[in-house]
């Protein structure tokens, strides 16, 4: 019996994260590779910021959102949706209570890193045609040469029209592809660092190789292309000039292991979060608070431009809605609470060296609460105060949510940020809430299927407080 009572004590008293494979039901599990399903179906369609934006209104109309009208008078249980510029969009269900009392907020980003064409991209060089590219984002260069890409996005034209292009990710459509120098040549490059091993301007993607057959003089091959590309898609050189034009992955998401228990994908970081939020804000019907889904651009760049959290936006959305109650807007945000809906790294055993064992999450141990992110001396972060984290922190366990804590590496070993510290200067409470990665910023990250379930289920009951 002392053996029982010591265990009991000790199991009270330390602080230990669980596994959710062991301690979650059955039917959680089953539920978990459920969600995952319609999950890996929203990453593919969604490897933009534009794409995911399509992707997230198409939802909201499938569950009875409607399009934002300012002029509107809403009531408790309106479900709503605001666009930003194509790139940035809000899901708004009203709360039974007055905007007085603030609203919830969870704050997630639809870009991801990627290599952007560059305004002038198309060139020949050796009677290869290929384009010049600018990564967007921090990513290892090396990890994006040799691999298939596609090629998303729009390109303008100077009468305004609009082209969308999206080629590359169909089986029968081709690809695109960045190339490296073979080993047995490779002895000056191997003599690089690894960072510089493919520097930025070596990204050059690989897009043709046939001269256009009844020509004359030069630049017959990138001729060829620019008239392929013309047929296609009715543009000319100079339309590159007004086009936002993204070279990602041509993977599809996909089930990892021999137990099917995580998904491999493109843009995990931060469409895990973003997602599971989502379908939180579908799913609570009437609730007390006003909730705010608010899915960002431009975080993995510094959130700013005008469709990122750095910007006015999300607070002017709030201002019109304290409007229509007559609430100043400056008194809705001071009430309100946020998950800011982002990834930490998961820790990695091949590289755990750079990982505090004791402060790291982990693959299958939950949703992961990091209090606070920044570099080094905490620059660059809002960290979250006690009492916020113990509210959180309750309401996970209440719930019955499988969680754990997260700090993004060794305190001298790097660091990072999120869009936490935005939110935080327009006086909410906010903490850092999301899902562990693999691999983060790869182009093919790994996440597990049950800690994007504890996601959608952590963000279904802040909501639902």
């Amino acid at each position: 019996m002392a053996d029982k009572k010591f265990e009991d004590m000790k199991k009270e008293l330390f602080y230990k994260s669980e596994n959710a494979g062991e301690v979650l039901e059955q039917a959680d599990i089953d539920a978990a590779d459920c969600f995952a399903e319609d999950y890996k179906k929203f990453l593919d369609a969604s490897k933009t910021e534009r794409e995911a934006v399509l992707s997230v209104v198409e939802i909201a109309k499938k569950n009875g959102y409607k399009e934002f009208d300012s002029t509107a008078e809403y009531k408790s249980g309106d479900k709503f949706f605001y666009v930003n510029r194509n790139k940035s969009v809000i899901l708004t269900v009203m709360g039974k209570k007055s905007l007085k009392e603030g609203v919830k907020i969870a704050a997630a980003h639809i870009d991801s890193p990627r290599l952007d064409l560059k305004p002038n991209p198309l060139y020949e060089k050796d009677e290869l045609a290929l384009f010049k590219t600018h990564y967007y984002g921090g990513i290892k260069k090396y990890q994006w040469v040799t691999i298939p890409l596609a090629l998303h996005g729009v390109v303008v034209k100077k009468d305004g029209t609009k082209v969308e292009v999206c080629l590359g990710e169909e089986e029968n459509e081709p690809k695109f592809v960045i190339t490296d120098i073979l080993p047995h040549l490779g002895a000056e490059q191997g003599k690089r660092t690894l960072s510089e091993g493919i520097k930025g301007e070596e990204l050059n993607i690989l897009v043709g190789s046939r001269p256009f057959k009844d020509g004359e003089g030069s630049e017959l091959v990138k001729f060829n292309i620019m008239k392929l590309i013309n047929e296609k898609y009715g543009i000319v050189e100079a339309d590159f000039l007004s086009a936002e034009l993204e070279a990602v992955p041509a993977f599809k998401a996909s089930d990892i292991g021999f137990d099917r228990s995580m998904i491999g994908s493109y843009g995990h970081d931060d469409r895990v979060c973003a997602y599971p939020a989502v379908m939180a804000s579908v799913s609570v019907e009437n609730p007390e608070y006003t909730t705010l889904t608010v899915l960002a651009d431009k975080e993995e760049t510094g959130s700013d431009g005008n469709t990122g959290l750095n910007s006015d936006y999300m607070e002017n959305f709030i201002y019109k809605l304290g409007e229509q109650q007559n609430v100043q807007g400056y008194d809705i945000l001071a009430k309100s609470e946020c998950l800011s809906a982002d990834v930490n790294s998961a820790l990695d055993p091949t590289f755990s060296d750079v990982f505090e064992k004791n402060n790291c999450s982990e693959i299958n141990k939950g949703v992961v609460i990091t209090k606070y992110t920044g570099a080094r001396g905490k620059a660059g972060t809002s960290d979250a105060s006690a009492e916020y984290m113990g509210k959180i922190r309750g309401l996970l366990e209440k719930a019955g949510i499988v969680w754990q804590i997260g700090e993004l590496g060794k305190v001298d070993a790097g660091g990072g940020g999120t869009v936490a510290k935005y939110i935080a200067s327009l006086d909410v409470d906010v903490v850092d809430l999301g899902v562990p990665v693999l691999s983060m910023h790869a182009p093919y990250e790994v996440i597990s299927k049950l800690d994007l379930y504890m996601a959608y289920r952590a963000f279904t009951e802040f909501f639902k407080q």
